[in-house]
């Protein structure tokens, strides 16, 4: 064939492709994510294993639950509600650690949260399984492998998690993630490997250090939540975004912070964005003389911080000139 003719045909061959390969405005359009909230992992069944390694209480369940938190924040597959919110509701409800892997409990404080559902999780193993007796070492007897303590043999790292996810609505288990992770190396010490780290105390210990991911442990902690992290994930398409419209007004302005007479039982929650308006003009009906429709402008956009029942108290995201009596809406997430 002639260049000359072939040059048209592979130009028409290559717009072609552009627009298969082109998404479609609907495929392009962001999905509303589930919003989830995290419970610290229970950890009962290996407090003592857990002793013995670190040689006190170290609440490894609050470890574990903070690695899984950034593992899906990087993902961004889900909306996951902040610490501080979670703590807030935890303290008021005075929940307890023995109540960390109830679903029904935790159900509640979700639907307290306004998240479309809860997780709650057990570390089922941590530590080896390697029964032999220790020399010295301050852990005690446990499986011979104590704070330091030297074995008559090495040994690997397992470490094993489980996580439900939880309707708030209902209280139904929607879907059980799993992880198991084991160390690639063998130590005589479960803290072996990370010869940089001993920051441990107050009951917690920071699972994300990379220093503390070195350990035996650690790197037996770190395959499993990633893991754990993906089952989750793949989990998602079983927990649907509960769709709530709020609409309110502003009841007062006081600097920075804007109180709106809607909350919690109008669906607000915290992290909540909401939009402002001010109407500019009412258009009323000729015959009867009511309002049928209001012509409003945006003033911008607030953010619910502190939320009771029946009010919130929002800050600004963007806009200025807030006032008492402009109307506030929710807006797509």
């Amino acid at each position: 064939m002639n260049c000359r003719k072939l040059f048209p045909v592979l130009a028409l061959l290559v717009i072609a492709a552009g627009i298969v390969a082109r998404p479609s405005a609907a495929q392009a359009a962001p999905q509303h994510r589930p919003r989830i909230a995290v419970l610290d992992f229970d950890y009962a069944t290996v407090m003592s294993a857990s002793s013995a390694i670190f040689g006190n209480n170290v609440d490894v369940g609050k470890g574990i639950t903070d690695l899984l938190v950034t593992g899906l924040v990087k993902d961004g597959t889900y909306s996951i509600i902040e610490r501080k919110a979670l703590d807030k509701i935890l303290a008021e409800q005075n929940f307890s650690n023995s109540e960390r892997a109830d679903p029904t409990s935790a159900a509640k404080l979700g639907k307290m949260l306004g998240v479309d559902a809860i997780i709650v999780g057990s570390i089922t193993q941590f530590g080896n399984e390697t029964k032999k007796t220790n020399v010295g070492g301050g852990g005690g007897g446990w499986h011979g492998y104590g704070l330091g303590g030297i074995g008559h043999s090495n040994s690997k790292a397992n470490v094993g998690v489980t996580a439900r996810i939880v309707n708030v609505d209902t209280g139904e288990i929607l879907a059980v993630a799993e992880g198991a992770g084991q160390s690639s190396r063998s130590s005589t010490s479960m803290l072996g490997g990370g010869g940089n780290w001993n920051g441990w105390g107050g009951g917690n210990v920071d699972f994300g250090s990379s220093n503390f991911q070195e350990t035996i442990i650690g790197e037996a902690v770190k395959n499993a939540v990633d893991k754990l992290t993906a089952d989750v994930v793949s989990e998602a398409y079983k927990v649907s975004v509960r769709t709530v419209t709020v609409e309110g007004m502003v009841a007062a302005v006081e600097g920075d912070q804007i109180i709106i007479n809607v909350g919690k039982k109008a669906g607000v929650k915290v992290g909540d964005q909401l939009e402002v308006v001010r109407a500019t003009k009412e258009v009323k009906d000729p015959e009867t003389g009511s309002v049928i429709r209001r012509i409003t402008v945006s003033i911008g956009i607030i953010k619910a911080t502190d939320v009771d029942d029946a009010s919130a108290v929002c800050t600004p995201v963007s806009g200025s000139g807030f006032k008492t009596g402009d109307r506030v809406k929710s807006i797509t997430q």
